[in-house]
């Protein structure tokens, strides 16, 4: 029987074992993680010759300052390689990049540069070669890093900060550069910490937020808050609740995930400090940015005593801050305070280490990566990367940079104004560039970036349960901790190595309980066409013999 010929029935049986092929081989491939392991072979010279289009995507997060750097760099990047064009996508949130990488990755329409997390890579590189690994390109001599062919001044290697570098490399190779780094922070009012009777410490103790929390959450017999005299009072909001879970559990030593993907964050310590975080958004003394709003902007109209954000989100932050989302009547003057995020034992702080990294797509045509490669270089510049750098709180990658005379003098005139020199804003640089070795990372591998989902998930999801006048309790936890499992398959994560850094593939391991579900309905597919096929040729048959 030809498939032009088929019965209504049979092509609706060919129809679901299509989708079911599809289907399987989509979850064995994210499920076994195929890695982009086959490395990049650079071109002996670049053909200038060839008119070359690149697509780059980029966040920008409403920042016209930074748009402006990213427009100077893709024109000055014009004038040095005339051949090369470069259209750029501007997006104002790192997680609309990711779904769109994704989308486009079935379809070879993925971006030629892409600025995005480690995290993020990790799962573009379940596809087939996807994603560049960049360690020959680095090393090459002609178009590596401050290469002898590159036709800018590139930096070299070795400039490149280490302990940013390596949050890049993914089963032993590199599939991205750093792009800029920032870390979290802690914005306070200060005037507010004094009015309760307590002075900001150098460092910010968990004891000390939750003590001053507290107070701040007292109300007045009419209902207003005693500390501000308004109808709203939130005195401690964390923007990122992932990084929140996860810099309360490496302080206290407890586990979040290994290095291969060992998914280890549903421990007892988590049990306790969600029960911590729940007593704390029942006394009103705690919120988050997806349950209350931005931070910034109840901490800019005193309705908030500690605002946790990124360094990155620093030119939002305080009375004078060149960004904000509020009226100008309804800001409260008053003394910003940075700090780092709150710690279990201040003699060890610890804090994440975060930020924007580089990758490049794979494309059929070494010329058009080879550009690619290229004009990440050029990202890397000094000039790019400090002019960068001052737009928000955030740290240039490289040594050169971060040496730089124009840099230097950029630190050194903080509170010379309220716009490049905003005094918030660069607290909060030197906040990490002070705090280098206390900053810390997460393992990346794909799943990852569910795993941090998850960990928000649960901080949210409390806070929601509290908010419904629903027991925080074990039974609680419990249920929590079943329900994000299966709502990002942390079951199905792998715990296995993968591939090693040559390459070689490397054993799996079992299959997750999904695609061993989806292999038996391939399975009772087969069987259903095989039935059904043997009856049309019995019917067949008959009607033959009839006639």
């Amino acid at each position: 029987m030809k498939w032009k010929h088929a019965s209504g029935k049979m092509r609706a049986a060919r129809v679901l074992f299509a989708a079911a092929v599809t289907l399987c081989a989509f979850l064995l491939a994210g499920c076994h993680g195929k890695k982009s392991t086959t490395a990049f072979q650079v071109p002996d010279a670049f053909d200038t010759s060839e008119k070359i289009e690149l697509t780059f995507w980029a966040k920008n997060d409403t920042n016209k300052n930074q748009t402006a750097v990213y427009q100077k760099a893709i024109s000055d990047f014009g004038k040095i390689y005339p051949n090369v064009t470069i259209s750029i996508r501007l997006y104002t949130d790192y997680g609309k990049i990711y779904n769109d990488v994704i989308t486009n990755i079935p379809t070879d329409t993925t971006p030629n540069v892409c600025i995005t997390y480690p995290d993020h890579i990790a799962t573009y590189m379940t596809g087939e070669n996807t994603v560049v690994p960049l360690d020959d390109l680095i090393s090459d001599e002609k178009y590596g890093l401050g290469g002898s062919e590159v036709a800018f001044d590139a930096p070299a290697a070795d400039e490149i900060i280490p302990q940013f570098k390596e949050e890049c490399r993914l089963n032993g190779l590199l599939y991205a550069l750093p792009f800029m780094r920032s870390t979290e922070a802690c914005y306070i009012n200060k005037d507010y910490v004094e009015a309760l009777g307590y002075e900001v410490p150098d460092v910010l103790t968990w004891d000390f937020v939750w003590k001053v929390s507290e107070e701040a959450a007292k109300k007045d017999k009419d209902g207003t808050y005693r500390l501000n005299g308004q109808k709203i009072m939130i005195p401690f909001i964390y923007k990122s609740t992932d990084n929140l879970m996860i810099q309360m559990l490496r302080q206290q030593g407890a586990g979040y995930s290994d290095e291969t993907g060992e998914i280890e964050i549903f421990n007892d310590t988590t049990r306790e400090d969600l029960k911590e975080i729940a007593a704390r958004v029942a006394s009103g003394a705690f919120s988050t940015f997806k349950l209350s709003g931005y931070p910034a902007n109840f901490l800019n109209a005193g309705q908030c005593v500690f605002a946790v954000d990124s360094t990155a989100g620093s030119t939002w932050m305080g009375s004078d801050a060149p960004l904000v989302d509020i009226s100008e009547d309804d800001i409260v003057n008053f003394d910003t305070e940075v700090r780092m995020v709150p710690q279990y034992n201040p003699d060890h702080p610890e804090m994440i280490s975060q930020g924007p990294s580089i990758c490049i797509f794979n494309k059929d045509d070494r010329n058009v990566v080879l550009a690619s490669w290229l004009f990440v270089q050029y990202l890397l510049t000094n000039d790019i990367q400090t002019a960068y750098a001052q737009t928000e709180g955030y740290v240039p990658v490289t040594s050169g940079a971060q040496q730089s005379r124009e840099y230097q003098e950029y630190l050194s005139a903080a509170g010379r104004d309220n716009e490049k020199h905003y005094s918030v804003k660069i607290d909060a640089t030197k906040l990490l560039l002070d705090h280098m070795e206390n900053t810390f990372t997460t393992a990346v591998f794909n799943g990852s970036a569910s795993l941090r989902d998850a960990a928000s998930q649960m901080v949210e999801d409390v806070a929601k349960g509290v908010r419904r006048k629903k027991t925080v309790d074990d039974a609680f936890i419990d249920n929590e901790y079943e329900s994000v499992t299966r709502l990002y398959h942390l079951d199905q994560m792998e715990t296995r190595e993968g591939t090693d850094t040559e390459g070689t593939r490397k054993d799996l391991g079992p299959l997750p309980a999904g695609a061993k579900a989806l292999l038996m309905a391939l399975a009772a597919a087969w069987a259903g066409i095989a039935a059904f096929g043997l009856k049309e040729g019995i019917r067949k048959k008959k009607s033959n013999q009839e006639k």
